[in-house]
C-alpha cells in the first residue's frame, strides 16, 4: 500500500493494492473512474497514481474499480449467439482474412484486419482508438484517435511496449482496438455502469515487455539508450515484419521476429501477463490473431509471406461489421477449421491449458491471484495434469528468482 493512504481513501486504498500485488495490467481503464487516477511510467510499465483528496464519490467509485479492473478480476464473457471454446472463448464467426487494400495488408502486423476495419468504421463517421509510436519519440507508444485511412495507415502493426489504450483517450471514441487486458476493463466497466460499449476490437496477445526491452535491443544493435529516432516498429511492412529502428542520421537496425519477440522483448513482460487467462481477447466484438504456416512439429513459420489472420467474431455486432465489410470490398475472407488455428496459436492453447497450475504456484509462492470466474481451468487440469504440476514448479521457481533479483 502507498505510504500515508488515507484510510477514508477507499478508491486509492483499491488501486494501490492491485499495484502492489504486482497484478497491473497497465491497460488505464481506472483513468474512466475517477479524474483522481493518471497513468504514469513506472519501472519500465504503465502504472496508475492516484491523487488528490477523495470526495462524495469515493466508495462508488471504488466499488466500481473492485468489479472492473482486468488486473483483479474477469468474468468470461458469454455473448448470446455465439458458442464457447474452452481456448478461445466466444465464437460466432471464424474466418482466414485479410485487407483487400495491399498497402493496408502489407503494413499490417498479420494480414491488416484490424487495420482495414479501422478505416471501414472511419469512413462510416466513426472515431476508432488506437495506438501508434509517438511522433517525437517513436520508442514510445502512445493512443491516438483514427479518423481516415492514412492515420489508421499511420497505426498499423503491433507495438510490443507499455501503453494505456483504455484510459481518457477513448473517450467520445465509436470503437476501441485494444489489447485483451484494455478492452476486458472497458468491457466489465460499461456493464457495471449499465451502458453499452463502444465496437471492441482486440488481437492474440502474449503480454506486454518492458520498455527498457526496446531500448535494450535498440542498444546492442548500434543506436544508443539516448540517440533520437526516426521510426520504429516491431512488425508489419512484410509478414511476420522485423522490428526495425531508424536513426535521424540514418542508421538503421533490423532484428528478425524470432529474434526480436523470442530473444530480447518476449522474456520481459510483466508478471501479471504471465497470470492472464486471456490472451485471445474473449471480451472484444472482434478479434484477429496470426494465421501462420506451421512445421511438422507445429512451430511457426517465419519466412516472409503475405500477411494472413485469423478473424474471429465474437458477439452479432461483431459478425455484422465483419459480414458488411465482406461485402463492401474491405476484407478477403474463406472459412477457417478451428482445430487449425488451435495447432498454429500453441501459446494461447497452452497458457490456457495450463494456467491453473501458474496460480497455484504463484499462490504457493505467497503471491495474489486474479479472479477468474467461468474459464473451465479446472475442467482443463484433468487434460495435462502432470503438466499442470510442471507449471506449478516452473512458476514457482520464477517468483523466487523475482524476490531475489
Amino acid at each position: 500500500m502507498t505510504i500515508g493512504r488515507g484510510s477514508q481513501d477507499a478508491l486509492g486504498a483499491a488501486v494501490d493494492t492491485v499495484v502492489e500485488d504486482d497484478l497491473c495490467t497497465g491497460c488505464g481503464m481506472c483513468e474512466l473512474i475517477s479524474p483522481r487516477i493518471r497513468m504514469e511510467d513506472r519501472g519500465g510499465f504503465r502504472r496508475p497514481r492516484v491523487s488528490g483528496s477523495p470526495d462524495g464519490r469515493d466508495d462508488a467509485q471504488a466499488r466500481e474499480f473492485k468489479r472492473s479492473c482486468p488486473g483483479r478480476t474477469l468474468t468470461a464473457p458469454r455473448p448470446p449467439g455465439a458458442r464457447r471454446d474452452d481456448y478461445l472463448g466466444p465464437i460466432a464467426g471464424a474466418w482466414r482474412a485479410w485487407a483487400t487494400d495491399p498497402d493496408i495488408r502489407h503494413r499490417g502486423s498479420s494480414g491488416g484486419t484490424l487495420t482495414a476495419l479501422a478505416v471501414f468504421l472511419a469512413d462510416r463517421g466513426e472515431v476508432v482508438s488506437g495506438v501508434r509510436a509517438a511522433r517525437e519519440q517513436p520508442r514510445r507508444t502512445v493512443p491516438v484517435s483514427i479518423t481516415s485511412r492514412a492515420e489508421a495507415l499511420d497505426a498499423a502493426g503491433s507495438r510490443y511496449a507499455p501503453v494505456s489504450a483504455a484510459g481518457r483517450s477513448t473517450e467520445g471514441a465509436g470503437a476501441v482496438i485494444g489489447k485483451p487486458c484494455e478492452v476486458a476493463g472497458r468491457r466489465q466497466l460499461d456493464a457495471v455502469r449499465g451502458v453499452e460499449s463502444p465496437v471492441l476490437m482486440s488481437f492474440f496477445c502474449a503480454g506486454t515487455p518492458s520498455q527498457s526491452a526496446t531500448d535494450a535491443l535498440l542498444e546492442k544493435h548500434g543506436i544508443g539508450r539516448d540517440e533520437a529516432l526516426e521510426q520504429l516498429w516491431y512488425r508489419g511492412r512484410g509478414w511476420p515484419g522485423a522490428f526495425t529502428g531508424v536513426a535521424q542520421d540514418g542508421r538503421r537496425v533490423e532484428v528478425d521476429y524470432s529474434s526480436s519477440w523470442g530473444g530480447a522483448l518476449g522474456p520481459t513482460v510483466q508478471w501479471r501477463c504471465r497470470l492472464c487467462v486471456d490472451g485471445v481477447g474473449e471480451f472484444a466484438d472482434i478479434t484477429a490473431g496470426d494465421f501462420w504456416d506451421a512445421d511438422e512439429r507445429g512451430y511457426p513459420i517465419f519466412d516472409d509471406a503475405a500477411g494472413m489472420s485469423a478473424l474471429l467474431a465474437r458477439t452479432p455486432r461483431g459478425l455484422r461489421i465483419i459480414e458488411e465489410a465482406v461485402a463492401a470490398g474491405v476484407l478477403e475472407v474463406e472459412p477457417m477449421d478451428i482445430d487449425a488455428l488451435l495447432g498454429v496459436q500453441r501459446y494461447q492453447v497452452e497458457r490456457r491449458k495450463y494456467m491453473s497450475g501458474r496460480l497455484a504456484g504463484n499462490r504457493l509462492s505467497g503471491g495474489t491471484n486474479p479472479r477468474y470466474r467461468g474459464f473451465s481451468l479446472l475442467r482443463l487440469v484433468r487434460r495435462s495434469p502432470r503438466r499442470v504440476l510442471h507449471e506449478v514448479r516452473g512458476t514457482m521457481q520464477r517468483a523466487a528468482k523475482r524476490r531475489s533479483s
